[in-house]
């Protein structure tokens, strides 16, 4: 049998403004294949403009077939672009990650956490006036929250950030959201880690 993937988020695992294809789980669902996993079309559970309290309302009403064999998420950007803590955002996502872990059949090495990406360097960010170093400062602060409470449930981390940073004109056409050239880079960072996840 194939094996299952969650895919949890908001607008960036959702694929706004790219072909349902080209998001970034479809897109390592299929270079997973290529390298011969057998993998199912991954389930995602994401909307565009989530925080991280409203995809665990979303996830407390889904009907989930676990154990997966796979779990990925990437929650935050929402939270803050609403002008939210730090510490909020690191305690909704310690019990977000719990979650996945638990619908991976328990298994912390099934578990990946992508970084949020630097929402700041697009030019929708510049255009609407917004103070983008401000936008990199607090990012930065959620990643580095996300990344200890990652580490410290032994799951997997992979750093899209500087990703987003290096590549600020690839975008979908609203100027703020990834392309799907972009998403393949996101995708090809996750690759090596989700293929030693699947290994284990």
């Amino acid at each position: 049998m194939p094996l299952n993937y969650l895919a949890l988020g908001d607008s960036y695992t959702i694929g706004e403004g790219v072909p349902a294809e080209d998001r970034w789980p479809m897109q390592l669902a299929a270079m997973l294949r290529g390298e011969g996993r057998v993998l199912a079309e991954p389930a995602i559970l994401a909307t565009t403009g989530w925080t991280t309290d409203e995809l665990s309302a979303a996830m407390d009403g889904a009907a989930f077939a676990p154990p997966y064999g796979l779990v990925s998420l990437l929650i935050g950007v929402n939270n803050q672009y609403r002008g939210r803590s730090v510490d909020d955002y690191r305690g909704e996502f310690r019990q977000l990650l719990q979650r996945a872990v638990t619908l991976a059949g328990g298994r912390a090495g099934r578990t990946l956490v992508l970084s949020i990406p630097d929402w700041g360097v697009t030019p929708f960010a510049r255009d609407s006036g917004r103070d983008t170093a401000r936008i990199a400062a607090e990012l930065d602060a959620y990643n580095a929250a996300a990344r200890e409470e990652t580490l410290r449930q032994d799951t997997r981390w992979v750093d899209i950030t500087a990703i987003s940073r290096h590549h600020p004109t690839l975008l979908a056409d609203d100027g703020l959201h990834p392309s799907a050239a972009q998403y393949a880079l996101w995708a090809e960072a996750a690759l090596p880690v989700a293929r030693g996840m699947l290994a284990a």
